[in-house]
Formats: structure tokens, sequence, C-alpha cells
């Protein structure tokens, strides 16, 4: 039997000195700024709390040449969620933004598609254009942790906890899932980056960085047939989000999602 569950987004990072073209093909307006916002995800009821991704950190940051507002671990705790006290985060894929904090959960097993870590070890990471959204010490970490028996792989759909799966979808890269949560305004779709933004999967526009552009675009239909309605599926990086739901009354870089929107999406 299905749980209900709470979810929560968390904004660690901003970028905005985007334009349009970083975030759509085929699009006519390319030079209209486009901002990017960067979150982690919080799944919890009574009895457990399970993270969707875990962000960067300060030294992928000063890497990459993009600063966060918060370490994702810092937080969670303002949440009263301590990274070395969850048992079970899902990792929607391996690039930097979604996986470069996978120590700060000392504690966790970790879901991951086997796709995904075929790919991001496989041929394809020959090519620094396939690399750019990886960095390998992410990469090996979680290699480190398939060989102390803390990850999960999954082979397409797989259950996590009742009321709460993972599904693959492809596309962003080989190996991406989007995440299926039972809430109190119905099925939920945490999408990640199988669209970054509303407009990639209700605009059909596609975003730039692509393994698949095939898979891409049949995930859009998987993310919408997920969810209960398009209201209950959440982009991976769309600013709009924080509009769009309502702010936790508690932490002014989080917004609860569970209740479903309280403006239209659409807007």
């Amino acid at each position: 039997m299905e749980e209900i569950w709470e979810v929560f987004a968390l904004k660690y990072s901003e970028r905005n000195a985007r334009q349009r073209v970083d975030s759509f093909i085929f699009d006519d307006d390319h030079a209209s700024p486009h901002d990017m916002d960067y979150f982690v995800w919080v799944v919890r009821n009574a009895a457990r709390t399970i993270i969707v991704d875990t962000g960067y950190d300060a030294t992928e940051a000063q890497r990459r040449g993009r600063p966060i507002l918060r370490d994702p671990a810092e937080a969670l705790a303002s949440m009263g969620i301590r990274a070395d006290a969850i048992d079970t985060v899902i990792i929607t894929h391996l690039h930097y933004d979604h996986a470069g904090g996978l120590d700060r959960f000392p504690n966790a097993t970790f879901h991951l598609q086997a796709a995904e870590m075929a790919f991001a070890t496989g041929p394809c990471m020959c090519h620094p254009v396939m690399q750019m959204p990886y960095t390998a010490d992410h990469v090996c970490e979680m290699v480190q942790k398939v060989y102390s028996g803390r990850v999960v792989f999954h082979d397409g759909d797989g259950a996590i906890a009742p009321g709460v799966t993972v599904h693959h979808v492809g596309g962003h890269s080989r190996g991406l899932q989007a995440v299926r949560v039972k809430t109190a305004a119905g099925w939920m779709c945490l999408a990640s980056d199988a669209a970054h933004y509303y407009e990639n999967f209700l605009a059909r526009k596609p975003f730039p960085i692509v393994e698949s552009l095939e898979h891409m675009l049949e995930g859009w239909k998987t993310i919408q047939q997920l969810a209960s309605s398009r209201d209950l599926v959440i982009p991976g990086h769309d600013p709009l989000v924080t509009r769009h739901f309502p702010q936790w009354e508690q932490v002014d870089f989080v917004w609860r999602l569970d209740g479903g929107p309280h403006r239209p999406f659409e807007d």
C-alpha cells in the first residue's frame, strides 16, 4: 500500500548570467536572459526521509566558477535533517550538480540506474564534450560506494519505498531517472533533468545538453504520464517552481511541493 509523502525543494545555487540559447534548441529567441536554479529534494513522512540528489559543494563551485548560495548539506540541516542520519539517497544521474555531495551522506545507500554508471565510466567519456557535465572525482566516489556495498542499481523502473519509485528516462544522460512520489495532491513526478524547465516539455523545446534526442522527447511523455496532472511535474532547474509553489514558512530557500501549486504553472 502506498504511503503519502511530503516533498520539498531546497534551492542551493543559481546562475543568472545565462541566455535562452543555453536552455533551448530550436528557439527563435537566443539572446534573452534565462536564469537557472539548482535544487535538491526532500521526500519524507513521519517514519522516513529520502533525499533526491546531493547537489554540489564549494570545491566544485570553485572548480567550475559557479558559486553556490549554500552547501546542500547545510541547507538540509536548516530543516533539521542531518546528512549523516540519512539512509536512502536517490541519484537521478551523475552530473556534477546532482552527485557532487556524495561524501556528505556516509551512512546512506544510493539508488542509481545501472545505465548511468555504465555510461559515466564507459567509452563515451573519451569525448570531452560528453565528459563536460561529469566530474571524475564524483564518478570515482560512486564506484567506491559500489565496492563498499552501498549502491542499489535499477534497470528501468524500481521501488524505493511504498509510494516512491524511480523510472529510467534517459535523454539528457543515458541513465537519467525520474522519481514518482505519492502526495496528498496526487502522484508527483520529480523530473530532475528530464525537463530542466516547464518550457522544455510543454513547448517541446529540447535542452542543449543531450545524449539522445529521441529519448529526451519520449521522456517528456513519460514524466507527464507518471504525474496525476501536469501541475505535479517538477522540472529540475526552473525558477518558476519558486513562484508556483508555496515557500515553506520555516526556511526562505525551501519550497513545499506536495500540496500542489498555489498558482497556475502556465503563468
